[in-house]
């Protein structure tokens, strides 16, 4: 598998985390590959910028045995503390409350809308508020016509859902 670069960008650590997660459940779990091995595998994909400077730091670490690591996560919790921005909570909702779902089908538009609601901030009614706004209108009008208004969200998804069906 062929990874992605990571360069230090705040907005890809993201992406690139979970691609290595990815590759080391299905490919380096299956061959009991050593947590060692998954952190050099990770780390031949930092390059760049300050990724590549952070990441002669942490192989220097390693081998004065300044820093261990247990699992592959502990190191990419580490990389994403490194890199994540702090900012991630307000990225998140802004780009949540500028979520539609345009001409897509229903089914991906709540994918999407998930992806954007986790570490958004966003829960219970403030976020079925978020869901109802980024709907096609006509959706949104038919679920606002209907007797039983849904309380969680799970339960507007599966109902915008049966209706984008229709």
């Amino acid at each position: 598998m062929k990874s992605q670069i990571f360069d230090s960008m705040s907005s890809k650590v993201a992406g690139f985390i979970t691609a290595c997660k990815l590759y080391i459940y299905i490919r380096m779990r299956v061959r009991e590959e050593l947590v060692e091995g998954q952190i050099q595998w990770i780390l031949s994909y930092v390059k760049e910028g300050t990724a590549d400077v952070w990441k002669e730091n942490v192989i220097e670490e390693l081998e004065a045995g300044e820093v261990e690591y247990e699992i592959a996560e502990e190191f990419l919790l580490n990389l994403k503390k490194e890199f994540g921005g702090g900012e991630e909570e307000s990225v998140k909702a802004v780009k949540l409350r500028k979520l539609e779902q345009g001409e897509r089908m229903m089914e991906e538009f709540i994918q999407e809308f998930k992806r954007a609601v986790r570490k958004s901030g966003y829960e219970r009614q403030p976020l079925v508020e978020e869901f109802k706004k980024g709907m096609n209108r006509t959706i949104q009008r038919k679920l606002m016509e209907t007797e039983n208004q849904s309380s969680s969200i799970e339960q507007w998804y599966r109902r915008a859902t049966a209706l984008n069906q229709n």
